[in-house]
């Protein structure tokens, strides 16, 4: 499984170099490799080219490092690859030093090539583009050679739905204040809530520190960060129709919404200090009188003109409040189910270079001995999957309808939660009436 990574070298180039071509961790350097330079003084080659053409840019070079699996690959195989890819992305034009080392649990490739072309002259282009293609060539050498290939789709998987034995809640929790887009989207739902209209909102989260940048998709970026992230990006409950839809849900809601406002009426019958005081039984007494004035003004609101008109109501509300969580149950089920799913399309693709040389000599007993497990486990995973899908399912595409069932779970969450006040203040009034007509009763 080869990951790779780029950054650039903008000070201390002879350090770097020195550091990826240490003898501890090359084997005495048989592990490295160079380009139209010397180890000992490539540094002073790649000024030379970059000062004959004139550059003037802060990058001197760019570090790019190929990880390989644990046990998956020899540092020569590992070595001979690292040539392979310099030749792809490099076209022998950049000065380069390969270095691959052996001294940590995985062996791992370090490229460092000049930043200007020493035939144009022109400095390498960094961007998502020209990573893409680094990515692109490494995977292609690494199924050439019977490697696996990391799926970054599966890598997102990880980070987003991976817990470790914590509840989603919890793991978001977690991971707040470290990923950008989830502290915006905490932001966004927390200015929600405290927002009567949408200029409000957008004055929320300006206090907040967002610079809010408007055209056909709401933008937003805080002061330490260079670029706007539009908001859909983050959700489809995010765009800017749909925040504009749930500030005014929300307000209806808590224009309908028992107010909390209610209080609990005091059993004039046991409670002991009614019978030990005048004063308090005065006072129990208003009191009990306020707050039943209370509950029927809220129930006159809602069109309830009658106790069981109040029954019939408060079971529409639980009924709608389970109906929620039912809701939520099944989406956590298919949750796990895309879950489980992925973890096994995961093993395939983990296993399946090794079942191919399986295949290939299955009469090499000493192989099938060391790799029967994995052997073994590919085999029986492909079953079961084959039992749901015709063809390996796309490890993007089951990433893509997980990231839609969570945005789903989420506003139904945010449903859920609002209904409890709700319910609780329902279920008091209920009671209320029960002591106060002597009818009290049980929930």
């Amino acid at each position: 499984m080869a990951i790779t990574k780029i950054h650039p070298i903008k000070s201390t180039l002879n350090l770097a170099i020195d550091y990826i071509v240490n003898g501890d961790k090359t084997d005495e350097q048989l592990l490295v490799s160079t380009h139209k330079c010397h180890e000992s003084t490539a540094h002073t080659q790649f000024l030379r080219t970059r000062n004959n053409a004139g550059t003037n840019g802060t990058v001197l070079a760019r570090h790019l490092i190929q990880s390989f699996l644990p046990g998956e690959t020899s540092p020569e195989m590992a070595h001979q690859i690292g040539m392979e890819l310099c030749r792809k992305i490099l076209k022998d034009e950049y000065e380069f030093v390969l270095s691959t080392h052996i001294d940590k649990g995985h062996i791992h490739n370090h490229i460092i090539f000049n930043n200007v072309n020493m035939v144009t002259g022109r400095c390498y282009q960094s961007n998502k583009k020209s990573y893409h293609q680094i990515r692109y060539q490494s995977d292609k050498l690494c199924k050439e050679n019977n490697l696996s290939v990391i799926d970054e789709f599966y890598e997102s998987y990880k980070k987003k739905y991976k817990t470790n034995g914590k509840s989603w809640y919890e793991n978001e929790q977690a991971k707040h204040g470290t990923s950008w887009k989830s502290r915006l989207q905490f932001d966004i739902d927390r200015m929600i809530k405290q927002s009567k209209d949408w200029d409000e909102f957008i004055k929320k989260m300006a206090e907040l520190g967002y610079e809010i940048k408007y055209g056909k998709h709401i933008a937003f970026k805080p002061k330490d960060k260079a670029r706007f992230t539009r908001s859909k990006t983050i959700g489809e409950d995010y765009t800017e129709d749909r925040l504009k839809e749930r500030i005014t849900e929300r307000e209806f809601i808590k224009t309908t919404a028992v107010k909390k406002r209610i209080g609990n009426v005091i059993d004039m019958n046991t409670n002991a200090k009614v019978k030990e005081s005048k004063g308090y039984e005065y006072w129990a007494t208003k009191h009990n009188l306020h707050t039943m004035s209370e509950s029927v003004i809220y129930i006159r609101e809602h069109g309830i003109k009658s106790v069981k008109q109040l029954d019939e109501y408060i079971q529409k509300a639980a009924d709608e409040r389970q109906n929620i969580q039912d809701k939520i149950k099944a989406i956590d089920k298919e949750m796990q189910e895309l879950s489980a799913t992925m973890e096994q399309v995961h093993t395939v693709k983990k296993y399946r270079a090794c079942y191919k040389e399986y295949k290939a000599n299955p009469s090499d007993k000493a192989f099938f001995e060391e790799y029967k497990a994995q052997i073994t486990l590919y085999e029986n995973v492909l079953s079961e999957l084959k039992k749901s899908y015709s063809k390996l399912p796309n490890s993007k595409d089951i990433l893509a309808e997980l990231d839609k069932l969570q945005e789903k779970k989420n506003t139904l969450m945010q449903e859920y939660s609002s209904s409890k006040s709700t319910m609780d203040e329902l279920y008091k009034i209920r009671k209320n009436y029960g002591i106060y007509m002597g009818k009290e009763m049980e929930r």
